[in-house]
């Protein structure tokens, strides 16, 4: 049942993991995903053997310091709706790098226990790499002609469709293991080749419940094996390298990305999206203490710093932009004078616009057309990257950035706006909005959005000077109920 539970999980992580996202997120996420666990694998190490591991040992700690939770973070950027924001995609980007760097680990030591019969070693290594890109072939050929079609013809009943990928998950792990490759890995690829289809999030959502309850299995597994004698005695280890862990990777993704050119609000808010090593270190290290290169008190090190990281980073990534807030003067350092991957000031300062929107969704795009009919010039601001892109092929102007970001007066042109419009209905955002608007001296009018009519009078008192309602308020009445055209 533990077994069942691992091969759940990384089915389940390998839906999450649509290979486009690497494309569309472009080279930071592999320059980041690539850098980050060079550099924690580099610093994990000398941490593990100043503190008197063996070689082989600290090799496992370092790595497993390195990996993130595809799970927690997914899970916590789609609770807080940051899941289509740029540090959202390219965090998203970057654990794909991840995983993908860890199930190539994963197939080396498994290569690694193989013992050759006859023949060198490199014959051998040759040997697997053969076996290796003769499976990725057969997946490969699967999503091209396979999967697409029996999907398509499946998708019809939910039932059929939950028990197929079960099935697929399961039969690839089965020829994993006969491959030597480890179940892990056939379970991860079969996530993967499901993950471009249109079904993966419903996949995903039914195979929850069934991921949770065989996952606790292996958890029970786990912690039946360990010793607490042994591992209270790794406890100032496991403050010593989880200290690492939430400071030090965030920092290093800051390094990378302020390199890169991007924003210090976008490398910090991604960065903290690291701050915890995965369910695939325990995994991992598992597997390392199957094969003899670890001992139980180096499993307990690490189970430890799971526990310790993954506690605290859930509340870093839930509060990541007070976070933000209390420490952005000390992030300066980590961005560049001219942070060129996000359009600045410089580069808009010369517009001149009528009206910016919040939200580019259909009720934002709606008033946009009514208000361009006017006449009007109009500047759309959205978190999603492509929601952006697509006004720009429409030749309008528009502008990546976040409502609640507090340098939101550098990335728009402010001084000849005469309305700023929010379609975004959540209630907080647009009370930080409406504030940060005042507090830098806009004297233009401000229109917020709602859903529900009981928190309008504090938007209002805040400083709005119109409260819309979708439900009731039509896109071509918004220009005349500004009254300011």
């Amino acid at each position: 049942m533990a077994e069942l539970g691992i091969a759940i999980l990384l089915f389940a992580v390998g839906l999450k993991l649509d290979l486009k996202l690497i494309q569309s997120t472009g080279m930071v996420a592999l320059f980041t995903g690539l850098g980050q666990v060079l550099f924690t694998s580099v610093f994990g190490y000398f941490i593990a053997v100043g503190l008197g591991f063996p070689v082989i040992q600290a090799l496992y700690i370092a790595v497993a310091l390195t990996l993130s939770s595809t799970i927690i973070i997914v899970k916590l950027l789609s609770d807080k709706k940051e899941i289509d924001s740029l540090h959202g995609q390219i965090s998203i980007g970057f654990l794909i790098v991840q995983d993908i760097v860890v199930i190539l680990v994963m197939i080396f030591l498994s290569a690694l226990n193989t013992q050759p019969e006859q023949g060198s070693v490199f014959g051998e290594v040759v040997f697997v790499v053969l076996k290796g890109l003769g499976f990725l072939g057969i997946v490969g050929l699967s999503m091209r002609y396979f999967i697409p079609y029996i999907i398509r013809m499946l998708g019809k009943s939910q039932e059929l469709l939950l028990l197929f990928s079960i099935s697929w998950a399961l039969l690839l792990a089965a020829a994993g293991d006969f491959l030597g490759f480890s179940k892990e890995v056939g379970a991860f690829l079969a996530g993967v080749s499901l993950a471009s289809t249109d079904y993966r999030e419903l996949i995903s959502t039914k195979l929850n419940t069934l991921r949770d309850f065989l996952l606790l299995f292996f958890f029970i597994n786990l912690g039946s094996h360990l010793d607490m004698g042994i591992v209270s005695g790794q406890i100032r280890s496991s403050l010593v390298f989880s200290l690492f862990v939430l400071l030090g990777n965030p920092i290093i993704v800051l390094i990378i990305m302020g390199l890169m050119g991007y924003r210090k609000r976008t490398s910090f808010l991604a960065g903290l999206n690291v701050a915890q090593i995965s369910e695939f270190s325990l995994i991992l290290a598992s597997l390392g203490l199957a094969l003899g290169h670890i001992n139980q008190e180096v499993m307990g090190l690490i189970t430890l710093v799971g526990l310790i990281t993954i506690g605290l980073s859930t509340y870093m990534i839930l509060y990541s932009h007070q976070i933000f807030e209390k420490l952005s003067f000390l992030l300066h350092v980590f961005e560049r004078k001219n942070p060129y991957r996000e359009a600045r000031i410089r580069q808009i300062e010369n517009i001149s616009v009528d009206a910016i929107i919040f939200g580019l969704g259909r009720y934002g795009d709606n008033i946009a057309k009514s208000l361009e009919r006017i006449g009007k010039v109009v500047m759309g601001v959205d978190f999603d990257p492509q929601a952006v892109l697509r006004w720009k092929q429409q030749g309008r102007f528009a502008q990546q950035g976040d409502a609640d970001d507090p340098d939101l007066h550098e990335l728009l042109p402010l001084q000849n706006t005469k309305v700023i419009i929010s379609t975004v209905p959540d209630f907080e955002i647009n009370l930080y909005l409406v504030k940060l608007l005042r507090l830098r001296g806009y004297q233009g009018r401000i229109a917020l959005t709602q859903h529900q009519t009981e928190n309008s009078q504090k938007l209002l008192d805040a400083g709005a000077d119109l409260i819309l309602f979708p439900y009731e308020d039509g896109a071509e009445d918004i220009s005349h109920k500004l009254n300011c055209f």
